[in-house]
């Protein structure tokens, strides 16, 4: 093959293993981050199949550098200030005070453990301090903590890399300074890079941002355009800041999308959406690119010195930090223990390592080593143990089963009585005060809120709850409300009862589930098809399936009015029943259906009447 091929198929290769990893851990319902580190030791210095220097050069660390920017400015605009108000002092002093902790217990601990030049030291402690959304992130998705504790890590994660990665270039100059010119002249210089790295940000960051909302705002740029812009102004920020300030540009971007995530005059939901997908593109492509660039020399160096230091970071470093962080925060011992076991490290740590390599020469590439070996220990170690960590503490539900369920009327009703008698949480949300107090009567954690409202979640504990169905009669209000909510449930979790038309001869074309939930139970199950069944008797029935009576059985005993709703496998495992796939219960199984069979005790409500609700 020529080089050209060859480029081509490095670029592919690259694209094909980080896309597939993080399919794969979907698929394998583990940390995305721990298959993306294998595979790219695999293509690196495994198999020698991708060499990231050979192949982008001078261009490497620039591309790394950029991207950076983009997760971090995406990170950003998920950071919303009213989450602080239980959480700001903890939040605060976990960037203040835990990055002093970390930074002064690790570079002890490279200097005594490692054998590290102390100046050399200091600067790998500075290195270490970040954690990043690049794993964070992923880790916070796979485990679903609990509010205060998910908070918590999302914003630290976010806001320490910026902290990271300026202490360690005001800890590099700052160690030159004092060689060069004393201990006096080496602080008036490191508070003018502090001073400077935060105007430079703060007033950078506003700026685009506001120049952003103001262009939006004004409907000077087109729909199909606002992504790219905002993605260039992200860019341009980036890079003027750096210009301007070394390695203020982390900074910039992660204050620039905090403002626009908190600014009210514009809506930003689309892009956020756009920076998501960019978000999974970039982490699975840099962790490739950088684990890759590894070599097995660099690997086979490594001592138990290092293993030693790697368990000091994770068992006295980090812990320390989070005490002395929380004391009298208000946290109970489980959200103390679950922050005290969450602090991988990640690209920023891999990034800000490479470029300071350079500048410490066969140091360097000690100090390169040593912070790939922290990377890959703290992925694979949080990454297989903080989810059952979590469940332990009782701070995080991996697979909810909870269903959320917006309409309060007697469909709703009936469906989530018998969920929650298989034990199953279900919340109710609904914008008829009437109906929500009548919910409540029943029973049911109910909700008067808008499924529409923007930040309608923000309010709403959705811990154990991972599906949602709507069930209002208003099919607008249902395919409006399926698209709201896909980005917090995503697609595959969020269903919605079929329109009336469904239930009668149209052209196929007439009606698009393009933009709707996954159609429930069958396709003429339309809410007045199920209100007017509920009316003349029919009830929610949970029917246990055996080898003698099957689900055969059941349909030769209720016929083929019987319609199916959930199924619970042998694991307590809910699945929702759609229009599109036939339900096939097996044995030992219990099937939901809504059938003919009269019971005194159905909540259903005759004096209620198909209306809109949302």
């Amino acid at each position: 093959m020529t080089e050209t091929e060859w480029i081509l198929v490095f670029l592919t290769a690259i694209f094909v293993l980080g896309i597939g990893a993080q399919w794969l851990a979907w698929r394998l319902r583990v940390p995305s981050i721990l298959l993306l580190l294998a595979f790219g030791l695999l293509a690196g210095p495994g198999l020698g199949w991708i060499d990231p220097d050979a192949l982008f050069g001078n261009t490497l660390f620039p591309i790394v550098s950029l991207s950076v920017a983009v997760i971090l400015f995406e990170g950003g605009l998920s950071l919303r200030l009213h989450e602080l108000h239980e959480t700001l002092a903890v939040i605060r002093n976990l960037v203040t005070v835990g990055a002093l902790v970390t930074w002064v217990l690790a570079s002890l601990g490279a200097w005594l453990i490692l054998g590290f030049d102390p100046q050399v030291a200091v600067v790998l402690g500075a290195i270490l301090v970040v954690t990043g959304p690049t794993v964070i992130g992923p880790l916070l998705r796979h485990i679903h903590p609990v509010r205060r504790a998910g908070v918590i890590s999302k914003w630290e994660g976010i806001i320490i890399d910026p902290v990271g990665a300026s202490l360690a270039v005001l800890v590099f100059e700052a160690t030159q300074a004092i060689g060069s010119h004393g201990l006096g002249e080496a602080s008036v210089q490191v508070g003018r890079s502090i001073l400077l790295t935060v105007a430079t940000g703060g007033v950078i960051g506003a700026a685009v941002a506001g120049l952003a909302v103001l262009l939006l705002r004004r409907y000077w740029m087109p729909d199909f355009l606002q992504s790219p812009m905002l993605l260039m102004f992200v860019a341009a920020a980036f890079t003027a800041s750096n210009l301007i300030h070394e390695d203020s540009g982390l900074l910039t971007v992660t204050l620039m999308g905090i403002v626009l995530a908190n600014q009210k005059a514009v809506p930003i939901r689309h892009i956020v959406e756009f920076k998501e997908n960019l978000r999974v593109l970039l982490i699975s492509t840099l962790f490739i690119l950088l684990a890759s660039r590894l070599k097995r020399s660099d690997l086979a160096q490594l001592g138990w010195h290092s293993a030693v230091f790697v368990a000091f970071l994770m068992l006295i470093v980090r812990p320390a930090s989070v005490l002395l962080s929380t004391i009298r925060s208000g946290l109970n011992w489980r959200e103390k223990a679950f922050l005290s076991w969450l602090a991988p490290r990640g690209i920023v740590a891999a990034a800000v390592a490479s470029v300071f390599a350079l500048r410490f020469g066969e140091e360097g590439t000690r100090l390169v080593q040593e912070t790939f070996l922290v990377i890959a220990a703290t992925v694979a170690i949080y990454g297989l143990t903080t989810p059952w960590l979590a469940r332990r503490l009782g701070l995080a539900t991996p697979n909810p089963q909870g269903i959320l369920i917006v309409g309060a009327n007697s469909v709703g009703l009936a469906i989530g009585a018998k969920i929650r008698e298989a034990d199953y949480r279900v919340v109710f949300l609904d914008t008829n005060r009437r109906a929500v107090r009548e919910a409540r009567m029943a029973g049911f954690e109910a909700h008067c809120e808008n499924i529409l409202a923007e930040g309608v979640f923000e309010t709403i504990d959705l811990g154990g709850v991972g599906r949602i169905l709507l069930l209002t009669p208003n099919d607008e209000v249902n395919a409006l409300a399926a698209l709201h909510v896909m980005e917090v449930f995503g697609r595959a979790s969020v269903f919605q009862i079929p329109p009336q038309s469904e239930g009668v001869k149209t052209k196929p074309e007439a009606v698009s589930g393009k933009r709707r939930g996954r159609p429930l139970f069958a396709p003429h199950s339309s809410y007045l098809y199920f209100w007017n069944r509920l009316r003349e008797g029919a009830q929610v029935k949970k029917t246990p399936l055996s080898d003698e009576f099957g689900y055969a059985e059941f349909r030769a005993k209720y016929g083929d009015a019987a319609l199916p709703l959930f199924i619970i496998d042998k694991d307590k495992n809910l699945s929702i029943c759609t229009a599109d796939r036939e339900a096939a219960p097996q044995a030992g199984e219990s099937l939901i259906a809504l059938v003919d069979d009269p019971d005194p005790d159905s909540p259903t409500r005759d004096s209620d009447e198909p209306s809109s609700s949302s």
